[in-house]
């Protein structure tokens, strides 16, 4: 029989289902819990992610949910993401870590730290060396480069430096690192990683949530187009999803009225988007508000095919793990694929849809012409073969085994 183990994960970013938009380490600890281990995640009490910041009265407070032990450091509240009162907090969630030697009651095994706030790693690794445990280190958005490629920030800026040192300590002196970029170690390598400490474990979906959908409300499922093929798309409307591509793509498209484009989902470019769309006269587009996460398999059911796109960033050569990826495969649907991740090509390899060049609308109307004349039964045969990648690889329960085969490594 497996030993079980106590694993602290750090995630100044995590959150549970009732506060955020609950994903990788509240599912990854769930399923370890399921397993016999003990897993603290420990977290931010307020973050600009959180929809509903936890309200706490003491400096740290542990709460149990599902089995996880959810630790909540208390933290001020801030704005907006670019707000200096978020990097303060960087530091005060790193120092207030060395608090946890006196809170939590069951001394860890092994630590396990999430970027992509990096200050953090510094209090995780003084928790490891004071515990004598294995530290790994897990990268979810490569920093600092982002901040460079896409925030538009110098390298040579003093903050950027500070913490490019501590990326660089980071892969130097963590027994192992993990990503859920497929690609990522080559970035590592650059910054001196010794390859051998790397392991991929991507994101994926929690089987409770995905298989038990409740259907959509009558007012949702009626704006849903009767008789037509649908090109769905799940999720924020936000810039880095490309979607003004698929509206270049559905106007490509807006003489044949078999096809309807339905983007499903808010976000701050939602207007800009709906004002393209009244401006090209695109009758074959449709809006439609969030729906709760438990109805998007239901969503999902109604669409013939799914989209999924991401601007075109020299970054992403090193792989993306967008969670709607995995809903759509698990759905069964064909999914069109446009995102320029590298060597990483997740719907060929399941041979269940259409990869195209991100950011090419005519790549994506000719994909919809082409799955949209396939015999329906041919589409259902590859939306099955995705069904059956995102089983295979992607079901949470498999990937939580996968990160504890990394610990015993490490430990």
């Amino acid at each position: 029989m497996a030993e079980k183990k106590t694993i602290w994960m750090i995630n100044q970013y995590a959150s549970t289902p009732s506060t955020g938009y609950a994903g990788r380490h509240y599912y990854l600890a769930r399923e370890l819990v399921a397993q016999g281990h003990c897993v603290y995640v420990v977290a931010a009490s307020f973050t600009h992610l959180l929809r509903k910041p936890v309200q706490v009265d003491r400096d740290i407070t542990i709460e149990t949910i599902d089995g996880v032990r959810m630790v909540w450091i208390r933290m001020p509240s801030y704005q907006h993401a670019h707000s200096k009162k978020r990097i303060l907090n960087w530091f005060r969630f790193s120092w207030k870590l060395r608090r946890l030697v006196d809170v939590i009651p069951n001394r860890p095994d092994a630590i396990l730290y999430s970027s992509p706030a990096l200050i953090g790693f510094l209090g995780a690794q003084w928790l490891a060396r004071r515990f004598d445990v294995p530290l790994i280190f897990e990268v979810r958005d490569i920093w600092p480069l982002t901040l460079v490629q896409i925030g538009g920030y110098s390298d040579r800026h003093p903050f950027i430096r500070f913490l490019q040192w501590v990326e660089d300590k980071a892969y130097r002196e963590s027994d192992r690192v993990i990503s859920n970029l497929k690609n990522a170690v080559e970035h590592m390598q650059s910054r001196g990683m010794d390859p051998a400490k790397f392991a991929w474990v991507p994101n994926g979906f929690s089987m409770a949530e995905v298989s038990q959908p409740e259907p959509l409300d009558p007012e949702t499922s009626a704006q849903l187009p009767d008789g037509k093929f649908i090109v769905g798309y799940t999720g924020t409307l936000g810039v880095a999803n490309a979607l003004d591509t698929l509206l270049d793509a559905a106007e490509l498209l807006k003489d044949d009225p078999e096809i309807v484009f339905v983007l499903v989902g808010g976000g701050k470019e939602k207007p800009v988007l709906q004002r393209q769309a009244r401006e090209k006269g695109l009758k074959n587009v449709v809006f439609i508000d969030p729906i709760p996460k438990a109805q998007i398999q239901t969503m999902l059911q109604r669409f013939d095919v799914c989209f999924i796109g991401l601007a075109k960033e020299p970054l992403f050569q090193f792989g993306v793990s967008p969670n709607k990826l995995f809903d759509y495969l698990f759905s069964g649907r064909p999914v069109i694929y446009s995102i320029d991740s590298g060597a990483y090509r997740p719907v060929d390899d399941a041979n269940c849809g259409v990869t195209v060049p991100a950011e090419d609308p005519a790549a994506i109307a000719q994909a919809v012409m082409e799955l949209k004349s396939l015999p329906e039964a041919e589409r259902k045969a590859m939306g099955a073969r995705g069904h059956a990648y995102a089983l295979e690889k992607h079901e949470y329960g498999v990937l939580a085994t996968k990160l504890m085969s990394v610990v015993n490594e490490a430990s």
